[in-house]
């Protein structure tokens, strides 16, 4: 583990020092070492180089893609990449200006914060969560400055609940007749349903109008984190890409939490840090975050710029689905480009690039 961990700055190696040692982690000289040795105790296979799709997620190369996820690896890259954004001062300690080896907060100053032992945050940190208490884990939380987002993250890394069908996890997902027909009936309001692996499922006339004729992609294509990363005419068609970029590994890493048995979702996790430099860079950050309201600034070939606003509205029937909705301010430009593109319906030329859509009528998937 890191070795500024396992020692004072001032080289005096007290009791706590020592007790952090005992689990057994090496000691390494370097920064980037030290990540290798943390993953490495955690079960996980040290990678050379932070663009190996490996490194990123715990995800093979695409020969080894759609294995489960090191549930243990994640739990620690987890804890780590977040006790690594925190200062002292971020958390009322004194910063006595010497030189830290290692970024954020020690692993001691990490435990005092939580309440617990040197010794017991580096077994979790190490990925043994087994038997921790949801007591333990909310000090923790509090400690790191989780949002509810990452609280709710590290609490099922930490604690996954069992599920009775495991091979449930990457079956075909389907939407409700009844969500079809309320896509179908909000005429004027681009929307769609996304599931789990970030799998767009169903949408409507006005929202292929916006975003693309996904009805002319193969389903496999029809997944936002393929689209996003692997068709560069997206790039084009959100103004602020890396934002949208972010936002979606966010959500696959959340599903990833949840899910780590998932083939389907190991094997597109593979791909993206195969096929994509900027996935495997975000990926390896450990971020999470839902976000329910926002909005999006698109630029558009037929209609130009729109910025419009979208509610989330998460499905509570136990699916993992979401209604996304999206609409302009009214009275503004954006409103007036959306009914232009509403009122020329089957007219507006069909095309399966986003930045050149197609409002096929009411798409199924």
């Amino acid at each position: 583990m890191e070795r500024s961990d396992l020692t004072d700055p001032a080289g005096t190696g007290d009791a706590r020092a020592q007790a952090e040692a005992a689990p057994g982690a090496a000691a390494e000289p370097t920064a980037d070492a030290a990540g290798a040795a943390a993953e490495a105790a955690t079960g996980a296979a040290a990678e050379p180089s932070a663009g190996d799709a490996a490194e990123a997620g715990a995800v093979g190369p695409a020969g080894a893609a759609g294995r489960p996820l090191d549930r243990r690896a994640e739990l620690s890259e987890f804890l780590r990449t977040r006790r690594a954004r925190l200062k002292p001062e971020d958390v009322g300690l004194p910063d006595f200006g010497r030189h830290r080896r290692v970024p954020g907060l020690r692993r001691e100053e990490l435990a005092q914060l939580a309440g617990v032992s040197v010794a017991y945050y580096t077994r979790l940190e190490q990925g043994n969560g087994r038997n921790v208490s949801a007591e333990v884990l909310d000090s923790i939380a509090r400690a790191l400055r989780l949002t509810d987002a990452e609280h709710a993250h590290l609490t099922h890394l930490a604690k996954p609940k069992s599920h009775k069908k495991k091979a449930a996890a990457g079956r075909q997902q389907h939407v409700r007749p009844a969500l079809r027909e309320l896509l179908d009936s909000m005429d004027g309001v681009p929307a769609y349903v996304v599931g789990r692996r970030s799998e767009i499922l169903a949408w409507n006339r006005m929202a292929a109008a916006v975003f693309g004729d996904w009805a002319q992609l193969p389903p496999a294509e029809r997944n936002w984190a393929r689209l996003v990363f692997l068709q560069p005419s997206y790039r084009d068609l959100f103004v602020d890409w890396e934002q949208k970029a972010i936002d979606i590994v966010c959500a696959l890493r959340m599903d990833a939490g949840c899910h780590p048995d998932d083939p389907r979702l190991s094997a597109l996790v593979g791909e993206l840090s195969v096929k994509s430099e900027e996935f495997r860079r975000l990926w390896a950050t450990h971020d999470v975050k839902e976000k329910s309201h926002g909005v999006k600034h698109l630029h558009h070939t037929l209609v130009g710029a729109l910025a419009l606003h979208f509610e989330s509205f998460r499905m509570t029937d136990g699916t993992d689905q979401s209604l996304i909705t999206y609409h302009a301010e009214p009275g503004s430009p954006s409103a007036d480009s959306l009914r232009l593109l509403g009122s020329w319906g089957s007219d507006v030329p069909e095309a399966t690039d986003p930045a050149d859509p197609s409002p096929s009528a009411r798409h199924r998937s």
